[in-house]
């Protein structure tokens, strides 16, 4: 069911709930583009009837109003408001990918009302002590987040053009990618259902602009706002040991400072892996 939730800035954020009405409630952030259509395969509910499930549209993304300048840690507020227009109390978050630093300000900034936080091939922040952030890093993601760094307005110029051709063709950023996928990667999105949810999800994401993809590369290149070592609920870490989108030393340095945290590290699995890992990650969550 999609819901329009009305901030108290005058902003509207697009989001979406499904699965048991009286279930444990799990707020699933998407990735980078991304949209609340991308955020879990279509078998989640039957397989998990006992959550109820919720997200949105981060704003820029689909039809929900952009925030400009933006950080990671105003993700928070926007759970808030959602959770909140929902009739939700406490809740846990999972985030994939560009989800996952969100996941985590959520945990970190809403500890009264979060109850447990996973963060699926996510990355680690910006300035991150002794961190190498591009380090194992795929040369697309290198250009696009130096450019986000560097020249935002060219990183604009760039994305504009690209996300109306998506939008058109959702499965052409798969394959401007592709030289850059191992073969894990490239396995998983020759699955049927995954390639679906995927092609989707940068349908929807790039619905009117390129406003949230831009406002997401920025966001990542400069202090998110919120510290991972102030989590002090459960967590659980998951990362494939092949993935060069979000590089394993993320993984790492996010479960050296999040101490307390289940790190779950699979060998030959890559970035799109995560898709199937979501199901692992509710179990543990219910567990």
């Amino acid at each position: 069911m999609r819901i329009e939730v009305g901030l108290a800035d005058g902003r509207r954020l697009i989001a979406q709930q499904w699965g048991a009405p009286d279930g444990s409630p799990v707020l699933l952030h998407h990735g980078m583009p991304g949209s609340r259509l991308g955020v879990a395969l279509g078998d989640v509910t039957e397989r998990h009837p006992h959550i109820r499930f919720f997200s949105y549209d981060r704003p820029g993304y689909g039809e929900s109003d952009r925030a400009p300048g933006r950080r990671v840690a105003d993700a928070a507020a926007d759970a808030d408001a959602v959770a909140d227009a929902l009739g939700v109390g406490r809740f846990a978050v999972v985030g994939r990918s560009g989800g996952g630093p969100h996941a985590l300000a959520c945990a970190a900034l809403l500890p009264d009302r979060v109850t447990a936080a996973a963060c699926l091939v996510g990355l680690a922040p910006r300035d991150g002590t002794g961190l190498d952030w591009y380090a194992g890093m795929t040369p697309y993601n290198v250009e696009h987040y130096t450019l986000a760094d560097r020249d935002p307005a060219a990183l604009e110029r760039r994305l504009a053009p690209r996300a109306a051709e998506i939008h058109r063709d959702p499965g052409r950023l798969l394959e401007d990618l592709r030289a850059d996928l191992p073969a894990a990667d490239l396995a998983v999105l020759a699955d049927t259902r995954v390639r679906r949810s995927v092609v989707d999800n940068f349908r929807e994401a790039l619905r009117t602009s390129a406003d949230g993809w831009l406002d997401d590369s920025l966001a990542f290149c400069r202090p998110g706002g919120y510290d991972p070592r102030a989590i002090t609920g459960p967590v659980m870490l998951w990362h494939g040991a092949e993935d060069v989108f979000s590089p394993v030393g993320h993984f790492h340095w996010l479960a050296e400072h999040i101490g307390h945290s289940t790190a779950v590290l699979k060998p030959g699995a890559g970035h799109f892996a995560a898709q199937y890992a979501l199901s692992e990650v509710l179990d543990w969550l219910r567990g």
